[in-house]
């Protein structure tokens, strides 16, 4: 390839390319997509690459795509496919004026990778995201550890069914997939799945967490499930995944969810028993 360290600058991004991998630096700045922002830099291994490809793209640009291999990258085998071409983390959009450019930097990756394995990864060859991570949804404050998976519902989204199931934890050894759902398209959400998928809507499942307008992002959510989701893979290959010790709990929080939890009680959708049991749970967390 090209000389090691050499960049390749485009709008949002840049690319530098080293002897075995391509180092994406995204920008920060106001007019990047938030995704890449969240992102920060990523290093593609070009173990992970399939192919590249240069086509013209909007308004005088040309667009160069590094093609992942299936299974390579956690961010997008948790995108299936849902991500829009703004924030596809592996395009560089360049000026027409670069093109040629382009073009001589392609070459250079389909050369490096003529030959190689471009069919399906045994394990994840990207990073994923590091935990620990949170981000708000609709019904719901989601965060991992890096071990376990926590739902802790807000009374304002959450259906009686998830208040009566109350606050739910998933250690990552008993999960078996994640299932993500862009918030941009209609029923969004994040579901644990512990073998078969669940049949019920995401808004009664205690597994899942439910998107709405500005709760769980793309930016915020998909690197949470890809997170988790690399957690669950690893863990099935026999990878150990490092303890982060988790945060402490907030004792007007506590205080809160009791209050709201004795007005579900008081308005009977909370029996005498769930009552007493769950406000001694919350009481146990402080």
């Amino acid at each position: 390839m090209s000389r090691m360290g050499d960049v390749l600058a485009g709008f949002h991004a840049a690319w530098e390319f080293e002897s075995d991998s391509v180092l994406i630096r995204y920008e920060r700045g106001i007019r990047t997509p938030k995704l890449f922002q969240a992102l920060g830099e990523r290093r593609i291994p070009l173990a992970a690459l399939a192919g590249v490809t240069l086509t013209p793209g909007r308004r005088g640009t040309v667009v160069l795509r590094a093609e992942p291999r299936p299974g390579a990258d956690p961010l997008m085998e948790a995108a299936a496919g849902q991500l829009k071409d703004s924030c596809d983390p592996y395009r560089l959009v360049l000026p027409i004026q670069r093109e040629t450019l382009a073009e001589y930097y392609a070459d250079e990756l389909r050369a490096r990778l003529t030959g190689a394995d471009d069919g399906p990864t045994e394990r994840f060859l990207v990073p994923a995201p590091e935990a620990p991570l949170q981000f708000k949804a609709y019904d719901a404050k989601a965060s991992f550890d890096g071990r376990t998976v926590r739902f802790r519902w807000f009374w304002t989204g959450a259906s009686s069914a998830k208040w009566k199931a109350g606050d739910q934890s998933f250690p990552v050894a008993e999960l078996t997939d994640v299932e993500w759902r862009s918030p941009e398209v209609l029923e969004g959400h994040l579901r644990l799945l512990r073998g078969e998928a669940s049949p019920t809507q995401a808004d009664q499942d205690p597994a899942a967490v439910v998107f709405g307008l500005g709760y769980g992002p793309v930016h915020e959510s998909l690197p949470f499930a890809a997170a988790v989701l690399a957690a669950v893979r690893n863990r099935s290959a026999g990878v150990a995944v490092p303890a982060v010790a988790a945060p402490r709990k907030d004792p007007a929080d506590i205080a809160e969810r009791i209050r709201h939890l004795g007005e579900l009680h008081q308005a009977g959708l909370v029996t005498d028993e769930e009552f007493s049991v769950k406000k001694a749970e919350l009481l146990a967390e402080l």
